[in-house]
C-alpha cells in the first residue's frame, strides 16, 4: 500500500465521499492495461497528464484514455505547454508514474478536464498507484478537483 494510495483515500475521506478504490493484481500503468484489468473500453480510463505552461505554471490535464492532444487547441486554451518529465510529475503530484491522478496531490495544482471525458457518465482515473483506480462520475470528478473544462484533444472517432 503506497503512501500516495493513502493520500488518495484520505482525499476522498476528507470530502466525506465514499468513492471505492479498485485495486487490481494487474499493473494498470497504461491505458490499455487499465482498460483490460477493469474490463472497460480504453476511453473510459481517465488519464492524467502533466504540463508546464509558457507562463511557468505546472498543470494537470485529465482526458479520456484514447484521446490525443490537439496542439493547436491546446495552445488556444492554455497557451504553449510541454509535457513534464516523468520524475518531475512524480515529484509534484506525489504519485508514481502510472498512478498519477488529480486527487491527493503533494501540492495543489490547477486541474483542467478535457471535454472528451463528457462522452461518459463515469470514468476510471488512477488512484495513486500502478494497480489502482477509482470509478467516479464525471460530474463528481469536476467537483472534487475543481477542474476547469477545456477542449484540447482531437475528436475521438
Amino acid at each position: 500500500m503506497g503512501m500516495s494510495l493513502n493520500s488518495v483515500r484520505a482525499f476522498f475521506q476528507a470530502l466525506q465521499l465514499d468513492v471505492p478504490i479498485l485495486e487490481t493484481e494487474a499493473n494498470t500503468a497504461t491505458v490499455a492495461l487499465a482498460a483490460a484489468a477493469h474490463g472497460v473500453e480504453p476511453g473510459r480510463i481517465a488519464k492524467t497528464l502533466a504540463f508546464k505552461l509558457a507562463d511557468g505554471r505546472e498543470i494537470l490535464l485529465v482526458a479520456r484514455g484514447d484521446a490525443r492532444i490537439d496542439n493547436a487547441k491546446f495552445k488556444t486554451a492554455l497557451g504553449k505547454g510541454k509535457m513534464l518529465a516523468t520524475e518531475v510529475v512524480a515529484e509534484i503530484t506525489g504519485h508514481p508514474v502510472g498512478g498519477v491522478c488529480p486527487f491527493g496531490l503533494a501540492k495543489p495544482l490547477p486541474i483542467y478536464l478535457d471535454i472528451s471525458l463528457k462522452s461518459y457518465e463515469e470514468v476510471l482515473p488512477a488512484a495513486g498507484s500502478v494497480n489502482s483506480a477509482v470509478c467516479i462520475s464525471v460530474t463528481l470528478l469536476a467537483q472534487v478537483t475543481q477542474g476547469v473544462w477545456v477542449d484540447v484533444c482531437q475528436p475521438v472517432a
